[in-house]
């Protein structure tokens, strides 16, 4: 009764053979589950310099330690895999169901190796796991394949399924894997390595029990967490429209000053994510244009298209991932924008409005509709398709892209049915659409060297939806994190939410009207708050626990009693934060094995402000990138100048014995 399961399944498709393996005690105390137990798991077991479409990578399907133990906000798995799009650590890190499945059915992860010959899918119940021809699932999208597999496999319960659509079966490196039809495991492109090896499906019906220690203290913080959450609301009253301006007034100032975290939960419980459609333009978080303009291209008679109420008028329904109290998500009637061709869809997230709205300068809502679930089930990352559409408009209005090229389409800013047109063919890679189907790394192979300049990305991903320039430590993390371009990993915002300090002994404190102009300044005390924030979110993907709970505050969301409760260790903060600085410099070793250099990670000049932008809220911002990447690597223990780990930084981390047990 740990939280965790104690064992692995790992399936070779080549041959066909599944077998068990048991993981000590010591790697979780160590590693804990999650991305930890992945980073492990195939740094011992994927040949240095695989092919990340070849036999000997090795894709996994990860849950975390708290996952299933009774507490709350802590039901995401990551698929982790070597990435085919950055050619290093690859990870995705997924709502939904499927996390409570894995251990269900007795393990912590769930392994795949090989190529199999035909299609597959693996399937697990009580009788143990079994591979199935998945012939005749091959070409469906991933919703079909799911409602087919759940019909297929009527148990007592609802079984569980991830799977893969059209573009994942096709390759493309920016593909992810879907659960319960349309959350997305997006980013790192580990959809294309699932494909690669023909694994359709996975089905999980086991009936296993998930136990934690101290389940009355579990119990405890559970109901008290739950209890803030909901009492955290905003007057009725308040309307998406009001949002702009709420966003001014906050960001006046030339200061910011430590905050409680639960401010955000009212926002996520009425409108999700999506609340930061209009909230994130009048301050720059929402990048413009291929990331080139600003709310004075996207204007209020734009971006009032946008509001988060008009989307919330066609929610049917709240989604809550498993064991969330939040609740997010939505599902959306779509019926009458997609001429009947889709009922419904999960309601766009931000990320997806932002990647499909402002960065193109489309204000059709509707559109964005259509391509968040033809995205959700041909299984593409929007996030890349947006950056790497935006790539191809700003291609074709400086006259890189002729309509010869794009098959007669017109690609200019906010042309929604091109835009449209552009998102089916890269899914199905026709056309222009082939070009694109890997992102704008691999896109500018094929266009030319003269198209890289508008070729948004860092280390070959492309970057989540919020602007450095306005949040330099979120660009220490898009540039100098082993899984470049993400968003989720740590942001100057999240650390003032989180109050990190108030638990961790060398985590500064943010001071009462700190200058908000510190943030550019490449210190030791703003390298320190970016290890601080790779470290806790290291630990909350090890545990299964979600972004939204890790910025409701550390005093609120109680991840270490949490897990203190569910394991009996009984450590200090500090003791987790020593984990997490070593998970992640687990995950940067396996980089350096397979020849990344580190600072070939660096985002792009355009969103680091060189050059800077001439108007807008951002206006003249510009990140000194570079010192701040050499600064975090510093402060991790690694080499400043290579961003390589220091070899007495492995030693004090213990990381070389650990690796032999």
């Amino acid at each position: 009764m740990k939280g965790y399961m104690g064992k692995v399944l790992m399936v070779d498709l080549t041959s066909g053979n599944i077998f068990e393996e048991d993981i000590p005690d010591k790697i979780y105390e160590n590693f804990l589950s999650g991305v930890g137990l992945g980073a492990y798991y195939l740094y011992k077991n994927i040949p240095p310099k695989a092919d990340p479409l070849g036999p000997d990578n090795i894709l996994g399907f990860v849950s975390g330690l708290l996952t299933g133990t009774g507490s709350v906000v802590t039901g995401r798995w990551l698929a982790v895999a070597k990435s085919p799009l950055t050619g290093g650590w690859g990870d995705s890190n997924c709502g939904g169901n499927l996390s409570p499945a894995i251990k269900q059915c007795g393990y912590d992860g769930i392994f795949f190796k090989g190529i199999s010959e035909k299609p597959v899918y693996l399937h697990i119940d009580k009788n143990g796991p079994r591979l199935y021809d998945a012939s005749d699932l091959w070409g469906r999208d991933a919703v079909e394949t799911e409602e087919i597999l759940i019909d297929r496999h009527k148990d007592k319960k609802k079984c569980s399924v991830a799977s893969i659509g059209e573009a994942a079966e096709k390759l493309s490196l920016i593909s992810g894997i879907s659960n319960d039809k349309g959350r997305m495991a997006g980013r790192s492109g580990l959809g294309a390595v699932m494909g690669s090896k023909k694994l359709k499906a996975i089905v999980l019906d086991g009936d296993k029990k998930i136990e934690g220690n101290d389940k009355e203290e579990i119990k405890r913080i559970t109901k008290e967490y739950g209890n803030k959450v909901k009492k955290a609301s905003f007057p009725n009253k308040l309307k998406g429209s009001m949002l702009p301006t709420m966003s001014r007034v906050m960001d006046m100032g030339s200061t910011y000053s430590p905050l409680n975290g639960m401010m955000s939960i009212p926002m996520m419980k009425r409108w999700g994510t999506i609340f930061t459609n209009t909230f994130g333009l009048p301050n720059g978080d929402c990048p413009v244009k291929n990331w080139d303009g600003s709310i004075k291209d996207f204007g209020y008679s734009k971006y009032k298209y946008m509001n988060p109420d008009i989307i919330i008028k066609r929610e049917e329904k709240k989604y809550h991932c498993y064991s969330c109290v939040i609740g997010c998500g939505g599902i959306c009637n779509v019926s009458d924008v997609t001429r009947g061709k889709f009922k419904e869809t999960h309601k766009p997230e931000y990320e997806t409005v932002n990647s499909f709205g402002a960065l193109l300068l489309n204000k059709d809502l509707d559109s964005i509709y259509y391509i968040n679930e033809i995205m959700n089930r041909g299984t593409m990352d929007t996030i890349s398709a947006g950056n790497t559409i935006a790539y191809a408009i700003e291609c074709y209005e400086n006259g890189i892209l002729t309509e010869k090229d794009t098959d007669g389409l017109k690609l200019t800013w906010g042309n929604s049915e091109a835009i449209v047109a552009l998102a089916k063919k890269m899914i199905k890679r026709e056309g222009l659409g082939d070009v694109l189907a890997d992102g704008v790394k691999k896109a500018v192979e094929s266009i030319g060297k003269d198209s890289e300049k508008y070729a948004i990305n860092a280390g070959g991903q492309e970057p989540g939806m919020h602007d450095p320039r306005l949040d330099p430590i979120l660009g220490i993390h898009f540039s100098a994190d082993p899984t470049p371009g993400r968003h989720t990993v740590g942001a100057g915002q999240y650390y003032t939410y989180m109050r990190l300090w108030e638990h961790v002994s060398w985590a500064p404190k943010v001071k009462m009207r700190t200058p908000k102009e510190n943030n550019y300044v490449p210190s030791s005390e703003v390298a320190i708050k970016s290890v601080a924030n790779s470290c806790i979110k290291q630990i909350v993907d090890g545990s299964g626990g979600c972004l939204f709970a890790m910025i409701s505050g550390l005093s609120n969301w109680r991840l270490f009693d949490y897990l203190n409760a569910a394991t009996g260790w009984n450590i200090t903060p500090d003791d987790y934060m020593l984990i997490g600085k070593r998970m992640q410099t687990l995950r940067q070793m396996f980089n350096i094995r397979e020849g990344i250099e580190p600072m070939s990670f660096k985002m792009h000049d355009r969103i680091a402000g060189n050059p800077p932008l001439k108007e807008g809220p951002l206006e003249g911002k510009i990140v000194p990138i570079e010192d701040m990447m050499k600064n975090h690597w510093e402060a991790f223990g690694w080499h400043k100048e290579s961003g390589k780990p220091l070899e007495e930084t492995i030693a004090e981390l213990n990381i070389t014995n650990l690796l032999n047990i």
